[in-house]
């Protein structure tokens, strides 16, 4: 399914509000960007959203179970959030091996498929360590697709990459819309978010706005 269900959802840290009365359905099918300057609570609410940030108010639901009460963190959701984080002394592959390896859903045939998926060679033998951002930014694709999730939370995954790397993660981000997945979309680059985006939210002061869609 993938359906995410946002109600009077605030998180206050220190006295200081993030967000406030924010609500929003998102639904399968759909790619969702979200825009706002920086430390407007665009990355703050997608941790929410992922079980990684509780709420001082409001609530998360996925799939009509609630974050924190019914889930502590969906079941079926890959993400970028931040800067990617990997081991580098070993290959692509074999970080997403380890990974895949908590969860024990997948197996190597769904790692490379996911790797050649964001353009990268699964038998490369290149420690990540050695990686361009660019390239680490489609590592870090390729662990949020790996799995085959309902939800795709991405937090500005364009960044580093080649133009070429742009248009392929385009594509593919099209793609997985089409197989119904639900998509949000953080990015700083409005032409890439008028182009992949069904419905755009923006963050400000605050409050989550509906401004195109």
């Amino acid at each position: 399914m993938g359906m995410i269900e946002i109600k009077n959802a605030g998180k206050c840290i220190h006295g200081v509000w993030i967000f406030q009365n924010v609500s929003a359905s998102f639904y399968p099918g759909t790619i969702y960007g979200l825009i706002g300057h920086n430390g407007s609570g665009k990355t703050m609410l997608l941790k929410s959203i992922c079980g990684l940030c509780r709420l001082t108010e409001g609530n998360i639901s996925i799939d009509g179970k609630q974050i924190g009460n019914e889930i502590d963190i969906p079941d079926s959701l890959g993400a970028i959030i931040e800067v990617p984080g990997f081991l580098p002394n070993v290959s692509g592959f074999s970080n997403l091996q380890y990974l895949a390896r908590m969860r024990n859903q997948i197996g190597d045939d769904e790692i490379c498929q996911a790797i050649r998926a964001v353009g990268l060679d699964p038998g490369s033998r290149k420690r990540v360590g050695k990686y361009s951002l660019g390239m680490r930014q489609r590592l870090g694709i390729a662990q949020a697709i790996m799995e085959n999730p309902d939800i795709l939370l991405l937090d500005e995954p364009m960044n580093g990459l080649d133009i070429q790397g742009v248009d392929d993660v385009k594509a593919l981000l099209c793609k997985l819309r089409e197989s119904g997945k639900t998509i949000v979309l953080v990015s700083h680059h409005l032409n890439d978010i008028d182009e992949l985006c069904n419905v755009v939210y923006k963050m400000e002061g605050g409050n989550l706005v509906r401004s195109r869609g």
